[in-house]
């Protein structure tokens, strides 16, 4: 741990589910050094697995404690002290409810940055209403413009709501924050909120339909399935691979290669639908890898569609060490890279409490301290 641009940089991180751990891994992968605090008892919260496939919990030691005891809460209080930011992921009010609320936390440290992520908001009439993922995202105007003409909403996955618009934008915040409390001694408040974040990254499409380049309607722009030249073919062997020569002459490229350079210009002017049947009909002669080997290394501005399987295993991928295997699991490296503060291997997940004692030893606490604590049960250490 500690390695990386953001070595010397203490979080304290609360436990939660999705874009909270998410945004906490970054930060860690990057060199900070953050302690976890679990409760006791799990919350049942998320797809349960082993804990060594919890990856998002990588890079930080884990220490449980009991806030339902003011004990608890007042060692959580000691971290936070030592802490340049802390970051929680629980619906409004809850951190107040517990006792750690940003009023208490920012009298005892000043200089804190206190992160909070939820999908609505701090405030506004849906602050306190439980959701998920692909409800947010919906109230952005991002899932209706995503997916084929006449078809439902396609599902990104989490990506693009926990992920892109709430643990990106609240690492961001909570790194804008140190940097302001670092020049100006003052720590504040973060309110990292998926809706907010999702809107942001539509701030170029709200520009492209404002000045009418740019439809409403799902499928009939260049990069939703409205264009031949920017989408996925089925090859021969029931594999995909994508295109995306927006360019003319990337496009005059593709074209040649795949063997249709006699409908140039002609497959431009022909209506979408028909273009796009050619287009199939021609990359369904072969299969991924001899598309592959025509094409990949071009200007044509080609890939393969891999599963997450194969991606590893790419040739570029694997020429950039893009991902690593870390107790027998194969995962993304840290992201993104620096030359002279390099980042290290992550370690791998721990389970609840199985860092307890070497991060308080970590954080400024003698053996008697965490003897005490442990005793007490204020503090949980997770057996070996």
């Amino acid at each position: 741990m500690g390695r990386g641009p953001l070595e010397g940089v203490r979080i304290v991180e609360f436990a939660g589910v999705g874009p909270c751990p998410m945004a906490a891994m970054v930060l860690a992968d990057l060199g900070a050094n953050i302690v976890r605090i679990d409760r006791p008892t799990p919350s049942g919260l998320g797809v349960a697995r082993p804990d060594r496939f919890n990856l998002l919990n990588r890079n930080r030691r884990s220490m449980v404690i009991d806030l339902k005891n003011p004990e608890g809460v007042a060692l959580a209080l000691d971290l936070v002290a030592k802490a340049d930011a802390l970051l929680e992921g629980f619906r409004p009010r809850t951190m107040e409810r517990i006792g750690l609320g940003p009023d208490v936390c920012l009298a005892r440290n000043p200089r804190l940055v206190y992160g909070r992520m939820t999908g609505w908001g701090q405030t506004g009439p849906l602050a306190m209403t439980a959701a998920h993922d692909i409800n947010y995202v919906a109230l952005t105007g991002a899932l209706a413009a995503l997916g084929r003409k006449g078809e439902a909403p396609a599902l990104p996955l989490n990506l693009l709501g926990d992920f892109a618009g709430g643990a990106m934008y609240l690492a961001v915040g909570v790194l804008s924050g140190i940097l302001s409390a670092r020049s100006s001694g003052a720590g504040q408040v973060v309110d990292a909120a998926i809706v907010d974040g999702v809107g942001s990254l539509m701030t170029l499409f709200h520009g492209s339909i404002a000045c009418g380049v740019q439809n409403i309607e799902r499928g009939t722009n260049i990069t939703d399935g409205g264009a031949y030249f920017w989408d996925t073919y089925l090859c021969a062997d029931g594999k995909y691979v994508t295109v995306a020569p927006i360019e003319a002459k990337f496009r005059l490229q593709l074209l040649e290669l795949i063997g249709l350079d006699e409908l140039v210009p002609s497959l431009d002017e022909r209506p979408v639908s028909q273009a796009r049947e050619i287009m199939r009909a021609t990359f369904a002669t072969r299969t991924r890898a001899e598309w592959c080997a025509i094409l990949e290394g071009t200007d044509a501005c080609f890939a393969p569609v891999l599963t997450m399987k194969e991606a590893p295993a790419h040739p570029h991928n694997a020429a950039r060490n893009a991902f690593l295997e870390i107790d027998g699991i194969v995962q993304p490296a840290p992201a993104p890279r620096f030359d002279r503060t390099p980042t290290g291997i992550p370690t791998p997940p721990q389970a609840p409490g199985e860092g307890s004692r070497a991060a308080l030893a970590d954080w400024g606490w003698d053996k008697a301290a965490i003897d005490a604590l442990c005793e007490a049960g204020v503090v949980t250490q997770k057996s070996n």
